[in-house]
């Protein structure tokens, strides 16, 4: 398969939270080619509110891997980053979800692309925003900045890492913006 933008939300509410985003983002280089890395994010937890709050963050790259395999390569990294299987919407030590995948829209029973809480989720919409706020979705007809600026929740959104210099970025040295 040729390479093609992927989106990947990442979140972290257990143990040291950054470091989890940091590993996770390590083992993902494996085949993802990192380019953009929005600011990392202290959000409350959604669904199940008993729990300690999350990092989150976002980022784009580039990957050769079919979508099924990228979700099987992404729940690889989980295990062996040690995230369990507990709670749905439980407390967890890394949690990777794959966004968008290019163009392509999956309808399987598990896995769908676009993800199809996008639109609810004000810790994807904000950091995905600062990276690719003009990005429309192929199952939305507004970009990921308007659906930030619509979305609940967003005012309890915390930036604390806005410069995540200790990313090595594939084959280049580069901030994010």
């Amino acid at each position: 398969m040729d390479r093609y933008d992927v989106y990947l939300g990442l979140g972290s509410n257990l143990g040291d939270r950054r470091a989890n985003i940091t590993a996770a983002i390590a083992h993902l280089k494996q085949h993802v080619a990192v380019e953009r890395m929005s600011s990392i994010y202290e959000t409350e937890p959604a669904y199940v509110l008993d729990q300690p709050r999350f990092y989150n963050a976002v980022l784009q790259g580039q990957t050769h891997l079919a979508p099924r395999s990228l979700l099987d390569f992404v729940k690889r990294i989980e295990q062996d980053l040690g995230r369990t299987a507990t709670l749905r919407y439980g407390p967890r030590r890394i949690d990777i979800d794959i966004l968008a995948c290019g163009a392509m829209q999956v309808n399987d029973p598990d896995l769908t692309i676009p993800h199809p809480l996008i639109a609810e989720r004000a810790f994807v919409l904000v950091p995905w925003a600062e990276i690719a706020p003009n990005l429309v979705l192929p199952s939305q007809q507004c970009s990921i900045a308007e659906l930030a600026a619509q979305v609940d929740g967003a005012g309890s959104i915390v930036r604390v890492l806005t410069e995540y210099s200790l990313i090595k970025f594939d084959n280049q040295q580069r901030s994010p913006p």
